[in-house]
């Protein structure tokens, strides 16, 4: 250190032959190219870049959580021995997760942007409120009296911080779209790329049309229905760049549903019980310990969770209340695990985003397990440009007749991949993959693939998976026609529309409550027990607390 600081010294003085060094100043390096000597984010224009970025920011709402190394599907009980939860070993990446459930108020702010948007008078439009409501029909039945919970759980502000229930799986998918872009626009605002009451106008109607952050990163001037220029921000004004795109390093990545392995990962927080490189002991529910009550001094003989305690026992008895609710319960009113994340057993089950298979195939890919990839990419238009949907709606008839929109006006239009991604490709090789090495020619144990008068596919008589196919229709005059599947003959009710839903709820008896348990339901059904809560991909490291020194060097 010495050494260096008198070279540093030597080169800033007068030498002796006349020579003399004009500047002491070190010259960044952060913004020259390493590999050509030239510029970047230079202000006469060439490579622009986000050479300040640090990390990914935190979005609101949500957690950072740690991936690593976990087993998938272990249970402490199986009563049920349905050959539904084989334990395999899975990595997990890093990612963020809700807090909490999505609430009442978080999912009215939604509706309430859709009415304003596009409202439902406008016979156009009428369909994309009336989809997106939750269904509040579910509290009824037959023989409980349930009607207030039907007239107010949803709106009332007395349930305002209670998780938003009666949302299918469609809905809750369509929801977290639609938060990308308002998170996306406010922070495209904060740094000058939207000036500040841009979001304001478009939510209000002062604007036609609205923000869609795939939109922006394709054909930024389509946005706001082409008015983009007049909402622009000043901040911006000395660069380069007019709009902010993937290297500005501005953009979120978009808010989903958790897949079904980083759920169970973050429910489990086995970083608490963590020693070393290794997991102490087994856990039966995101927090430690074998019981339902608390242990612990403070508190101790309280439920930790809002669940079904017996039959006909939803709370405990009056003015000793077991769990301090009797159906739903405010966020926030049980301890988190040790991740930070509320209500990871109890309350309400949450939708996940995976197709639902009574096993894991662990052969073909433990990281990051998923089903369900539909791989879909943006359509070109003829003048060689995306395509972008100005005023038509994408609707789309669910089985039970509910309308939903598929595609909003201003948004991309997206077709399924195609030869041209797919040619000679080892990894993929076609658009839906969600039955794949599942009931096909290559995978099934019950498919004949020596019968040359065999079809094949999922619809074969011999796929494994064989279940009703109902139909729902509409006649010339708009009115629905369902016709149901009565055959005899089906062997399961799996297809690739069925989701997994995760957790305990209010309902469910603490054998629910393990991390580890899964059910299904038809992707469009939707109940009083089932909620939702939103992940982020995690990009860039994979810890917030970065080591000083980098591997495999020493530290002087």
């Amino acid at each position: 250190m010495k050494k260096q600081f008198i070279k540093y010294v030597l080169s800033c003085v007068v030498l002796a032959g006349g020579f003399t060094v004009t500047s002491c100043k070190k010259t960044s390096t952060k913004n020259v190219s390493r590999a050509t000597g030239w510029k970047i984010n230079a202000k006469e224009g060439g490579f622009q870049y986000n050479t300040d970025f640090k990390e990914q920011e935190t979005a609101p709402g949500l957690v950072f959580i740690e991936g690593g190394t976990f087993t998938k599907g272990k249970v402490q009980d199986d009563v049920m021995h349905d050959w539904n939860n084989t334990p395999t070993s899975q990595h997990v990446q890093s990612f963020y997760m809700d807090e909490t459930e999505v609430t009442n108020v978080m999912y009215l702010e939604y509706l309430d942007y859709l009415k304003s948007v596009y409202p439902p008078e406008n016979p156009k439009y009428s369909n994309i409120y009336k989809g997106a409501l939750p269904d509040t029909l579910v509290w009824r039945n037959r023989l409980g009296f349930n009607e207030t919970m039907t007239n107010n759980y949803l709106r009332h502000p007395a349930y305002a911080e209670y998780p938003v229930v009666g949302v299918n799986w469609i809905q809750a998918t369509q929801y977290a779209e639609w938060r990308t872009d308002r998170v996306n626009e406010v922070m495209l605002e904060r740094e000058g790329y939207l000036a500040k009451d841009a979001k304001y106008q478009a939510a209000s109607g002062e604007v036609a049309g609205t923000f869609s952050t795939q939109a922006y990163l394709n054909r930024p001037e389509s946005v706001y229905n082409g008015q983009i220029d007049s909402l622009q921000g000043k901040a911006n004004k000395d660069s380069v760049n007019t709009f902010a795109k993937r290297s500005s390093g501005i953009i979120m990545p978009e808010y989903r549903l958790p897949t079904e392995t980083e759920w169970e990962y973050a429910a489990q927080a086995n970083s608490g019980s963590r020693e070393y490189n290794n997991y102490r002991g087994r856990k039966k529910y995101p927090w430690e310990g074998d019981y339902t009550r608390s242990g612990q001094r403070v508190g101790r003989g309280d439920q930790l969770a809002n669940f079904k305690q017996g039959k006909g026992d939803y709370g405990g008895i009056a003015g000793w209340s077991d769990d301090g609710a009797d159906i739903t319960a405010q966020v926030m009113s049980y301890k988190s695990n040790d991740l930070g994340l509320y209500d990871m057993a109890g309350n309400v089950a949450e939708w996940v985003s995976d197709v639902y298979r009574p096993i894991v195939d662990d052969e073909v890919s433990d990281f990051n397990y998923y089903r369900g990839n539909v791989y879909m990419k943006s359509a070109i238009g003829e003048d060689g440009k995306v395509t972008i949907l100005k005023d038509s709606v994408v609707y789309d008839t669910l089985p039970n007749g509910k309308v939903v929109a598929v595609n909003l006006p201003g948004e991309v239009k997206l077709i399924p991949v195609d030869e041209e991604e797919t040619y000679l490709r080892t990894n993929f090789d076609s658009s839906d993959n969600r039955n794949y090495r599942d009931g096909d020619s290559s995978s099934s144990r019950f498919f004949d693939q020596f019968n040359d008068d065999e079809e094949e596919g999922s619809n074969s008589k011999n796929a494994m998976y064989d279940s009703p196919k109902h139909k729902v229709e509409r006649d010339s005059l708009g009115k629905i026609v369902r016709q149901y599947d009565k055959s005899n003959n089906r062997t399961s009710l799996i297809n690739d529309e069925v989701r997994v839903f995760k957790g305990g709820s209010w309902r469910d008896r603490a054998y629910w409550l393990d991390p580890a348990q899964r059910r299904y339901l038809p992707q469009y059904m939707a109940t009083d027990y089932i909620g939702f809560r939103c992940a982020m991909s995690r990009v860039g490291s994979k810890s917030k607390t970065k080591n000083k020194t980098p591997r495999g060097k020493k530290a002087k």
